[in-house]
């Protein structure tokens, strides 16, 4: 019903965006946007290039959701721990699985 790819490389995430897929993850997730199925790509590189906000764009205007690796810190985490959940529970809000993760309370 939806697909996650966490991490993306920018790879798999310029393979997807031009749809010259060579796996099955690659194909799998040009599958999920053919078939208008969530998908939610989880880059991790950084810094961008202009190539890479190209290909994000690209695929984010064929219905990806583009969700960095971007931690918040409002949730106040104490560890590493609860700074993973909040984004698990981020990503998940997504593709709307239910969790009881870090969550913002408004």
């Amino acid at each position: 019903a939806a697909m996650i790819l966490a991490p993306c490389s920018m790879g798999t995430l310029g393979a997807i965006a031009s749809g010259a897929t060579g796996n099955l993850v690659q194909r799998s997730a040009d599958v999920a946007l053919k078939e208008r199925l969530p998908l939610v790509l989880v880059p991790r590189e950084s810094p961008l290039s202009a190539i890479h906000l190209r290909n994000m764009l690209t695929l984010r205007e064929a219905g990806a959701v583009i969700m960095p690796l971007c931690p918040g810190f409002y949730l106040k985490p104490q560890n590493l721990d609860d700074l993973l959940l909040q984004l698990c529970g981020r990503i998940f809000d997504q593709v709307g699985l239910p969790h009881d993760m870090g969550r913002w309370p408004g």
